[in-house]
């Protein structure tokens, strides 16, 4: 009996990132779910609660940290991981993550196995 397969929604406007993603975290089975700008991901989270999120913070339309504020406004989806995604690692970004409620800020080029292992991580914490 293996763990259960994570649903993990990825969201990302570069389609060559997106697929980076889903190829390096369905290497550990979960079930990626992909969109690539924030209403699509607000279409996805109306009806559906994902183990994690992972978002981009440059996104058309609304940005990572605007997504993040209100899923973490909505009680259902509060306690989902959300890891935002940015090539800036700087003070400003991390504050702002911080502001919004994000878990964990992943900072590109990203390594495939750290990103694994946070994501996990998050989410096993999240379930107990």
């Amino acid at each position: 009996m293996g763990d259960m397969p994570y649903t993990i929604l990825v969201v990302d406007d570069e389609p060559a990132i997106l697929t980076m993603l889903e190829v390096i975290l369905s290497a550990d089975g979960h079930r990626i779910v992909t969109a690539n700008d924030g209403r699509a991901a607000l279409e996805y989270l109306r009806d559906n609660t994902p183990d994690a999120m992972l978002l981009d913070i440059k996104l058309p339309h609304m940005d990572g940290f605007e997504i993040c504020s209100r899923v973490k406004r909505i009680s259902r989806l509060k306690n989902t991981p959300v890891l935002l995604l940015t090539a800036f690692d700087d003070d400003h970004t991390r504050d702002h993550a911080r502001m919004v409620g994000a878990d964990d800020v992943v900072y590109k080029p990203l390594s495939g196995k750290n990103l694994r292992g946070r994501i996990t991580q998050l989410i096993a914490a999240r379930r107990y």
